[in-house]
């Protein structure tokens, strides 16, 4: 299994960065680089615990579809995402947001396992985990930026 945490300090109240963390317009906009598009499910706005979206981008060449449901909502602390269906073994995100003194810190935890055993673990070794948290630091800042800028 692979783990990547990443935090990010956003001068925005929790509400905003957490509602713009859940926004599928916005994810769109921080995923130009793999022509992303929500094709199922919730297709934009605000996903809600229990609904789905299914994702179908280019990766390393590749179209591929990612299905993934909100299982957990603690508004507007915490939610997480799950792989319903994809390529990937297992996927598991949790977002988290705390506020203190005027910023917002949301804390993202990607878990996820590939699938190929040690073809997978090698691949996630030399090519993966660096493109999943590229791809996760590129929405991240996407969200400051919007949320910093509806502030202002």
């Amino acid at each position: 299994m692979t783990k990547i945490t990443l935090q990010t300090k956003i001068k925005a109240p929790i509400e905003t960065v957490f509602n713009l963390s859940r926004n599928i317009d916005i994810h769109l906009l921080s995923t130009s680089q793999t022509n992303e598009k929500a094709i199922a499910g919730k297709t934009s706005g605000l996903i809600e615990l229990n609904e789905t979206v299914t994702w179908k981008g280019k990766h390393f060449g590749f179209y591929l579809k990612h299905s993934s449901k909100i299982t957990e909502m603690e508004f507007p602390n915490y939610f997480v995402d799950i792989m319903e269906k994809g390529h990937f073994k297992s996927f598991r995100h949790e977002h988290y947001f705390e506020e203190k003194n005027g910023f917002t810190t949301m804390k993202d935890v990607l878990i996820y396992e590939t699938p190929f055993w040690i073809f997978g673990r090698f691949f996630d070794y030399i090519l993966l985990k660096n493109h999943m948290r590229n791809f996760l630091l590129e929405r991240n800042a996407i969200l400051k930026n919007s949320a910093e800028n509806q502030t202002k």
